[in-house]
């Protein structure tokens, strides 16, 4: 190569700048400073454009020697420190041959590029900001370097670019967002402390709005606070912290919309610290942005519902703050939502409709919400209960439509091993069927509006099929079941729905103990009291009827049909009823019916029937069948406390004559309307019937063992 191609530069300074030795390369730069020093006193622009040209491709871009690079490099910076104030005119020239040597294969060339760069910058200061994307993405590949001294090299230079970054007024951001949005996500987890120390000091400047910007770099935060390094993780969560802290302090500017999906997807993170910053985030989100977060109900329910079942104190924290975003997610919703939107028309692409903007959509929340329900988490599935419930109640129009899809499930929930879930589950259902069919308000008269509804029928005929098919449905909830219905619905509409379809129920073993399970509970349950009342007195038609009702079906079993008549006074016919026991088959369990029937006579339930039996002599029918009972009993342990109780009654009574006794006050013969000898031919043909049913039911398990000995 001539001499000519490298001027202005002399032959001993070329030599020297391609020199293998720094001191040599050292002399030239020190040639150059004052030979571009004397350019610009002579005001020589020309000529320092050519220097330039030939440091920075000839010398800075030399393809062949490593040491020609190195020599370009630190002429460079000679020129800068040259150039002084007039730097910012040959800003350009100067960087780009510079940044091209940072991903050089040599490191002592990448070591030079960086402190030629900082050289360069410390002179241009703020004219080097055009450039700072470029210069960034250069130090955050250098920040990732296997060598430490280009990682030391790179540090000195971005604490450079930091400090007029943070002292300049005229930094673009805008630009340098697509940089850092990319950057945001890289895996090396020294470029990723790179990256947070920047977003930390930008954050920092008064001057810079980064909050505007944090939905294009949220993702990658918080997948940079997975990383397995506790001091980035640090990093990121004093980062995020501060970010949380100026959107608290300034809600009006911030993009809720468009980081609450950023912050859902987040929120299922296997990380503790990931998932309950971005929770905590959510809670505040909700709390801030109000009902602009309704659209988004679906997803956030996705996010907490499953966290509320942790039960370990490490993720107690993430629980108290689903639950807190949970609560308030509820308060969004009212009535004033409560209506069903009519078609809109299509928009171009881009515009949107405010009132369908921040409008709740339930069917995705619906569809969340069952998917839940089958959690295995108690707390879950209660939380997910309230939620229907409180849909209901506040958006009942709305809710409608949903409800042939959710009544199955929330039949299923009745099988369910906790209470609470079975409690909360009925009252779901109870406010479903207590709504009127027409308007869906509650209506004033619950009797008149549950038996209106169409679900109660519906409900009442499917927990009995659920009965039915599941023995120990029946057994371990069947009463708990019946039990919270009376309370939160009309227990008088209950039973006399569960009395009708029994009366025609097939399967007359299971229809024997239903009526069974429900004459205990009738007798029984604190819950049931007014209904009792009403029966002890049939004093008008309305109780009359509930009475002939509940007789008819209660004759399946005929010991319950002797507690019903013993609860309403009937005593005469008790006594006809027990006369009628002689020629039924007296089994083993109809004996311990008997037995139980006499633990309830001496309990607080009959206390009004055994002072009865001081009431000499007008108690003949019911003495006749208390002794009846007695007849029926083996000497057991039964037999032997109602015989005890029946020598309490004072002997008068037994000598009473007939034609002296007083005609009997008691109801059955006090032109009652009701017909007791139809009761008995109805009791009988039930009796009939099941006897019927026995019969067939043993000739055929005999048939079938004779077919298995036939086979075998």
């Amino acid at each position: 190569m001539s001499e000519r191609d490298y001027a202005p530069l002399s032959p001993a300074c070329v030599r020297a700048l391609n020199d293998k030795l720094y001191d040599k390369r050292k002399a030239a730069a020190l040639e150059i400073e004052k030979m571009v020093k004397d350019m610009v006193a002579k005001n020589k622009p020309a000529e320092i454009r050519r220097l330039l040209k030939v440091l920075g491709q000839d010398f800075a871009n030399s393809q062949n020697n490593p040491h020609s690079r190195k020599g370009g490099l630190i002429g460079l910076a000679a020129m800068a420190v040259a150039l002084g104030k007039d730097t910012s005119e040959y800003t350009e020239g100067l960087i780009r041959p510079i940044l091209a040597n940072f991903s050089h294969s040599d490191l002592r060339v990448r070591y030079y590029a960086c402190e030629s760069l900082y050289n360069v910058v410390k002179v241009a200061r703020g004219s080097v900001l055009p450039h700072f994307v470029e210069i960034f993405n250069a130090l955050s590949n250098l920040a990732a370097d296997p060598d430490q001294n280009v990682k030391n090299g790179s540090e000195l230079l971005d604490r450079l670019m930091k400090d007029i970054v943070t002292e300049s007024a005229t930094f673009d951001l805008v630009g340098f967002m697509p940089s850092l949005r990319d950057r945001v996500r890289t895996k090396n987890t020294f470029a990723r402390q790179f990256i947070i120390s920047w977003i930390s000091v930008l954050d920092a400047v008064p001057d810079i709005d980064l909050i505007i910007f944090l939905p294009e770099i949220l993702d990658g935060l918080f997948i940079i606070l997975a990383d397995p390094t506790l001091e980035i993780k640090k990093m990121c969560e004093n980062v995020l912290s501060e970010f949380l802290r100026s959107i608290k302090q300034d809600p009006s500017r911030v993009d809720f919309a468009g980081m609450i999906n950023i912050l859902v997807s987040h929120s299922q993170a296997t990380d503790d610290l990931v998932q309950f910053t971005a929770i905590t985030w959510i809670k505040e989100f909700v709390q801030l942005a109000g009902k602009e977060m309704l659209p988004f109900t679906s997803g956030i329910m996705m996010a907490i519902l499953p966290c509320l079942a942790y039960d370990t104190d490490a993720r107690k924290n993430i629980k108290d703050t689903a639950k807190a975003v949970n609560f308030s997610l509820m308060k969004l919703i009212s009535l004033e939502d409560d209506f069903v939107p009519e078609p809109v028309e299509i928009k171009a692409e881009g515009e949107s409709n405010p009132e369908m903007d921040s409008q709740l959509d339930l069917p995705s929340v619906v569809k969340v919400l069952t998917t839940q329900l089958i959690h295995t988490s108690v707390q879950t599935k209660v939380a997910v209960l309230r939620w229907i419930y409180h849909l209901h109640t506040k958006l009942p129009n709305r809710m409608m439509c949903h409800v042939e899809d959710l009544f199955p499930i929330l039949l299923k929930v009745l099988s369910d091993s906790s209470d609470e879930v079975v409690q909360n589950d009925l009252e779901v259902l109870a406010e479903i069927m207590s709504r009127h069919p027409t308007d869906n308000r509650l209506a004033e008269n619950q009797s008149e509006s549950t038996l209106m509804n169409p679900y109660f029928t519906k409900f009442i005929t499917s927990l009995l099929k659920q009965f039915s098919c599941d023995k120990h449905l029946l057994e371990d909830r069947g009463s708990f079941i019946i039990r919270q219905l009376c309370v939160l619905l009309n227990s008088k509409d209950i039973y006399l729905t569960l009395a009708q379809i029994l009366l025609v129920e097939e399967n007359l073993k299971f229809a024997s103990i239903m009526v069974e399970t429900l004459n205990t509970i009738l007798l029984t349950s604190s819950e049931l009291f007014e209904l009792r009342s009403q029966l002890k007195e049939l004093k008008n038609e309305e109780s009359r009827y509930l009475f002939l009702s509940l007789y008819k079906c209660w004759c399946h079993n005929p010991v319950a049909t002797i507690a019903l008549c013993l609860l309403t006074q009937n005593y005469s016919h008790v006594c006809e009823l027990i006369r009628i026991f002689g020629n039924l088959e007296i089994t083993v369990d109809l004996l311990k019916e008997v037995d139980r029937l006499i633990q309830l006579i001496e309990s607080p339930i009959f206390t009004y029937l055994r002072l009865e039996l001081l009431d000499t002599p007008h108690n003949e029918h019911l003495v006749r069948a208390l002794y009846g009972l007695l007849m029926l009993l083996p000497q057991a342990e039964a037999f032997h406390t109602l015989r005890h109780r029946l020598d309490c009654i004072p002997r008068l009574q037994m000598y009473h004559k007939q034609e002296n006794k007083p005609k009997d006050t008691k109801k059955e013969v006090n032109n009652c309307p009701i017909d007791f000898s139809q009761l008995v031919e109805h009791f009988v043909q039930v009796q009939e019937k099941h006897k019927q049913h026995k019969i067939a039911a043993r000739t055929a398990t005999l048939l079938e063992k004779g077919v298995k000995n036939i086979e075998t």
